[in-house]
């Protein structure tokens, strides 16, 4: 969906991007599940390379840009759905040990003329159209996200593989740009949530779509996990987000998890059983610090086998920074 950057020029050209990566690939994903396969093989098909995976769920206007599901990189594990999950209780009873964390850490807010950095190893999967995907290898990106309240056209910079690339949405003509809000989180839109979590929750249903076929409860988690990844937000939402979190059903622990950067911890899990992918969130055993995430397959089908890894970010830091390209101590 997404043009790769020209890395050898000196003025690398700007991305139109499309939604987040992982909500095109429940897209693909339900039609591949709701439709019957082929008689006839499809002649090949251009792969086309596509961004890593955003630092933030983008609007859903460029899902007008038909065609291939493209994910960046593919990691695949062995034939299994990742550890075995413990029961939901005590996922419960995690989530709000992580809250409660959460609340208190301390966060300096950041304004509004700020960018929000983000240095991250992550990978996600690529594949043919109609095809299962293919392996590829993690790699290191940054990301300085904007935090200007009013539409913005450029909503972040990105620096991958030696290149930075702006990140902008597809806009119709005349458009003044996106605005903070679900698709594009600030810091000032997240504190302007509910902390109530049972509020909170209710809104986060609200403002979540979903793909044809794919669980309503599953969409939220997945958001939720958006939100928390790779964001900079105050300690009384990140807890509401945990506690909302707790009431999803359908969530679950796990007590030996990894995140993409080989770090064990533990793990939030929940199961879409019938999109048949997992998302697992990684924390730190010992100061439940978040530290990344990661969707796999849990079933054989025309995406894959079971156990491939469909999307996986792990958080190396966050930071506020004043300029773009600035980086934290520089």
């Amino acid at each position: 969906m997404n043009e790769e950057p020209a890395r050898l020029l000196p003025s690398p050209p700007e991305r139109d991007v499309p939604p987040d990566r992982l909500a095109h690939h429940k897209d693909r994903l339900m039609r591949l599940i709701d439709d019957a396969p082929a008689t006839t093989p499809a002649a090949p098909r251009r792969r086309v390379p596509t961004l890593p995976r955003p630092a933030l769920w983008l609007p859903a206007a460029a899902l007008t840009l038909a065609g291939v599901l493209t994910l960046g990189l593919v990691t695949t594990t062995d034939s299994g759905d990742g550890p075995r999950p413990s029961d939901g209780g005590s996922a419960v009873v995690l989530l709000d040990r992580i809250a409660d964390v959460a609340a208190r850490t301390e966060v300096e807010p950041v304004r509004d003329d700020q960018l929000v950095y983000v240095r991250s190893l992550t990978a996600g999967a690529e594949a043919v159209e109609d095809g299962p995907y293919r392996p590829g290898k993690l790699h290191r990106r940054e990301v300085w996200v904007s935090q200007e309240p009013g539409p913005v056209k450029q909503l972040a910079l990105h620096y991958e593989d030696g290149a930075y690339s702006p990140l902008r949405e597809l806009l119709p003509p005349g458009s003044p740009g996106v605005p903070a809000g679900i698709d594009r989180p600030t810091y000032r839109w997240l504190a302007s949530l509910p902390t109530d979590p049972d509020d909170l929750l209710a809104e986060l249903y609200r403002l979540t779509r979903t793909w044809k076929g794919e669980e309503k409860a599953q969409a939220v988690f997945d958001r939720i996990g958006g939100l928390l990844g790779e964001t900079v937000m105050p300690p009384r939402t990140a807890a509401a987000l945990y506690e909302a979190a707790a009431r999803i059903p359908g969530v679950t622990r796990t007590d030996d998890a990894v995140d993409p950067a080989g770090r064990r911890g533990v793990g939030i899990r929940r199961v879409d059983a019938r999109a048949r992918w997992a998302t697992e969130w990684v924390f730190d055993r010992d100061t439940l610090a978040y530290l990344g995430e990661r969707s796999r397959l849990t079933a054989d089908g025309p995406m894959g086998t079971r156990g491939t890894v469909l999307s996986e970010t792990a958080v190396l830091e966050r930071a506020v920074v004043d300029e773009y390209r600035e980086r934290p101590g520089s």
